[in-house]
C-alpha cells in the first residue's frame, strides 16, 4: 500500500507532457518490438535451414571439380615413356662406371626438370624416379627424407587409385620440402611393355595450392573456413595455413560424411557441411559461424527496424504535437530572432496563426520590414554620395595638371622653343579630347596607354632629363577595357613624391596577362618607380585605408585610394590595388582586373548609369 502511494506520488509529480509521451511510447515500442523480434527470429531460422541444404550441394560440386582436376593429371606419369634415353637408362641394370652413372643421372634429372617442373612449375613441387635401387629426383624446392614411414620405397596397392595411377597423402610418406608446402603424391609403376618387366616407379609431388582456385567461391563468407582431411583427421589442406598437417580432433564427432549439422568450434556455434570424395581418400569440410547466417537477414532486420522507428516517431509526434502545440511556434520564433540578431534580415517567418503567437509573429514581421526599408534608404543615400564624390574626384585631376602644363608651355614660349611648344600643345590637345569626348567610365587599354604616354611626355618637357619612363604592354591585351584615368593618379603620385627628394626618377609601366584559377585569365597592371619609397608607418596606414572606406580623408594617398574605390565599385571587392614599397628603394603599385571586352564593358557601363540615375532619384 505504501509502495503504491509512493509510486502514484512520483507519477503525479511528472508534467502532463512527460506522462503523455511515456504512455504513447510504451504503447508503441513494446508491441512493435515484440513483433519485430518474432519476424527476425523466424526469418533467421528459415535462412539457416536453406543454407544447410544449399551449402552441402555446393561443397559436393567443388569436391567433384577437384577430383576432375586430379584425373587430368593421370597422363603426368606416362610422359616418362616419351623419352627413349630415359627408358634406355631404366632398362640398363648392369654395373656402370662412375662417369656413366653421372651421365645417366643427368639424362633423367634433365628430362624430369624439363617435363614436370618447367611446364608445370606452379603445381608440381618435384618428381622422383625409383628404379632398381636408384633414385633420380628433380624438385623446385630443397627436400629431405624421401621415403615412406617404414623407411622403404615400396610400390603397393594399399594407396588410393585413380585408374592405374595411385595417390599418396602426406601422412603416408616422410618427404618434406623447404617451407613445408602442403602436397600429395601421384604414384605409378613404369612398365617395359616390350618384355612386360617392371622398370621402376615414378612419384610426382603436387602442390595443393591449386585447390584455392576451386575453393575461392566458397570462401566469400566472412570467417568461413574450408579444409580437406582424411577420414582419420589428418588435414591435407586448410584455408588457415597454420592448421595444414595438424589433426582434426573433432572428425570422430561428425555424425555424417555428407550434409550439414551444427557444431561448437572454439566456443562458436557453426554450421558444418561435409562432402566425402567418391574416388579420393579425403573429406571436404566447410565451416561457417551461425552468426554469419544472421547477417543475411540484414534487409529484413533493417526494414523491420525502419518500420518500427517510423511508427514510433509518428505516435510520439502525435503526443508531442498536443503537448507542445503552443511552445513549438515560440521556439521557432526564437530561432528566427537569433538569425536576425546575427544580421540576417531576410528571414521568413512562417507563422500565420490567429492566436497570441501569431500576433507576435505579425508584429515582428512588420518590424523587420521597417528595418529593411530604413537600411535600404541609408544604402541609397551612401551610394549616391559615394558616386558623386568619385566623379567629382575624377574631374579634379585634370585642372591641376592643366595648370602645370600651361605654365611649362608659357616658359617654353618665353625661351622661344617653338618645336617643344607645338609638341606639348599637340599632346595636350589629344589629352583634352580624350578627357572630354569620351564620357564612358571604361576605355580600351590602348587609349588609356596612349593617354598616360602623352601625359608622361608632357611631364618630361617640364622636368627634362630628371624624368624617364618605359611602357611595356602585350599587344593582344590592347582591345580589353579598363577604368578611365586608372593610371594617371598613380603616375602623378610617383612623379610628385619621387622628384621631391630625388634628382631623377624612372617609371616603368607593365601591362601583362596573368592566368590564375579562372579560365578566362586576368590582366595585371603595375606602375613601378625608383623613388624614395614610403616609410613603413605611412605604408601601413595607406594599406588600412585601402581596406576600409576609400572616401574618407584627403591625404597623399588620395590618387591610389580613388583608383582603388573605382576598381572595387566596377569589378567587385576581390579586385583592388596592391602597394609594396621600401624606404629608399622605390614603390610598386599593382592592380589586377578581369578581362573585359567591348560587349562586357558596355553592359557594365549601362549598369553603372542605372545606379547613378537611381541615386539621383
Amino acid at each position: 500500500m505504501i509502495f503504491k502511494q509512493l509510486f502514484n506520488k512520483k507519477i503525479s509529480a511528472f508534467p502532463l507532457t512527460t506522462k503523455l509521451i511515456f504512455t504513447y511510447t510504451l504503447l508503441t515500442i513494446v508491441p512493435m518490438g515484440f513483433l519485430g523480434f518474432i519476424a527476425y527470429y523466424q526469418y533467421t531460422k528459415s535462412i539457416e535451414e536453406e543454407v544447410g541444404e544449399y551449402v552441402p550441394r555446393l561443397v559436393e560440386q567443388v569436391n567433384e571439380k577437384i577430383e576432375n582436376e586430379i584425373k587430368k593429371m593421370e597422363y603426368y606419369p606416362d610422359l616418362i615413356y616419351n623419352s627413349g634415353d630415359v627408358m634406355a637408362v631404366l632398362r640398363d641394370s648392369t654395373e656402370k662406371r662412375q662417369s656413366q652413372k653421372l651421365r645417366n643421372e643427368y639424362i633423367i634429372k634433365s628430362y624430369l626438370t624439363k617435363t614436370y617442373l618447367q611446364n608445370n612449375s606452379t603445381t608440381i613441387l618435384g618428381a622422383f624416379l625409383v628404379s632398381k635401387n636408384r633414385v633420380f629426383a628433380s624438385t623446385t624446392l630443397p627436400y629431405k627424407n624421401f621415403g615412406f614411414k617404414d623407411g622403404s620405397l615400396p610400390y603397393t596397392d594399399t594407396f588410393s587409385s585413380l585408374g592405374d595411377m595411385q595417390l599418396v597423402l602426406p601422412d603416408q610418406i616422410n618427404l618434406s620440402f623447404e617451407g613445408s608446402p602442403p602436397y600429395f603424391m601421384l604414384v605409378k609403376q613404369i612398365t617395359d611393355f616390350d618384355n612386360r618387366k617392371n622398370l621402376g616407379t615414378i612419384y610426382i609431388a603436387v602442390d595443393v595450392s591449386f585447390f584455392e582456385e576451386f575453393l575461392a567461391e566458397m570462401q566469400q563468407e566472412k570467417n568461413a573456413a574450408m579444409w580437406i582431411t582424411t577420414k582419420e583427421g589428418n588435414i591435407i589442406y586448410h584455408t588457415d595455413e597454420e592448421k595444414i598437417g595438424s589433426i582434426d580432433l573433432e572428425i570422430s564427432k561428425y555424425p555424417i560424411l555428407n550434409g550439414s549439422f551444427r557444431a561448437n568450434q572454439n566456443g562458436t556455434r557453426s554450421l558444418v557441411s561435409l562432402s566425402e570424395s567418391k574416388e579420393l581418400p579425403w573429406v571436404l569440410v566447410h565451416s561457417m559461424p551461425i552468426k554469419n547466417l544472421t547477417e543475411k537477414t540484414d534487409v529484413v532486420r533493417n526494414a523491420t527496424i525502419f518500420i518500427f522507428i517510423v511508427f514510433a516517431l509518428v505516435t510520439t509526434f502525435i503526443s508531442i504535437f498536443f503537448a507542445w502545440k503552443v511552445t513549438r511556434p515560440l521556439h521557432k520564433l526564437g530561432d528566427i530572432m537569433k538569425k536576425v540578431e546575427k544580421g540576417d534580415l531576410l528571414v521568413d517567418i512562417p507563422i500565420h496563426t490567429n492566436d497570441e503567437v501569431g500576433l507576435l509573429a505579425k508584429s515582428f514581421r512588420s518590424m523587420l520590414a521597417e528595418i529593411r526599408e530604413l537600411i535600404q534608404q541609408k544604402y541609397d543615400i551612401e551610394l549616391r554620395q559615394r558616386t558623386a564624390e568619385l566623379y567629382a574626384l575624377q574631374s579634379q585631376i585634370n585642372p591641376h595638371f592643366m595648370y602645370n602644363t600651361l605654365e611649362t608651355i608659357s616658359m617654353a614660349v618665353e625661351d622661344e622653343e617653338t618645336d617643344e611648344v607645338v609638341t606639348m600643345l599637340t599632346l595636350l590637345g589629344r589629352m583634352l579630347r580624350f578627357s572630354l569626348s569620351n564620357k564612358d567610365s571604361l576605355v580600351s587599354i590602348q587609349n588609356e596607354v596612349q593617354h598616360i604616354e602623352d601625359y608622361l611626355r608632357i611631364q618630361q618637357f617640364r622636368f627634362e632629363d630628371r624624368l624617364k619612363f618605359k611602357i611595356q604592354k602585350e599587344s593582344n591585351l590592347l582591345d580589353y577595357y579598363v577604368p578611365k584615368f586608372v593610371l594617371q593618379p598613380i603616375v602623378e603620385n610617383s612623379i610628385k613624391y619621387g622628384l621631391e627628394k630625388r634628382k631623377d626618377l624612372t617609371l616603368c609601366i607593365h601591362i601583362s596577362e596573368e592566368n590564375h584559377s579562372k579560365e578566362s585569365g586576368e590582366i595585371l597592371i603595375t606602375v613601378e618607380d625608383d623613388g624614395p619609397g614610403i616609410d613603413q608607418e605611412k605604408l601601413t596606414k595607406l594599406k588600412e585605408r585601402l581596406e576600409s572606406d576609400p572616401m574618407t580623408g584627403r591625404d597623399s594617398g588620395f590618387g591610389a585610394i580613388n583608383v582603388n574605390a573605382r576598381i572595387n565599385m566596377i569589378f567587385g571587392e576581390e579586385y583592388k590595388l596592391n602597394i609594396s614599397s621600401k624606404e629608399g628603394m622605390g614603390t610598386k603599385v599593382s592592380m589586377r582586373i578581369p578581362k573585359i571586352d567591348s560587349y562586357q564593358a558596355m553592359i557594365l557601363m549601362q549598369r553603372e548609369e542605372m545606379n547613378k540615375k537611381n541615386g539621383e532619384n
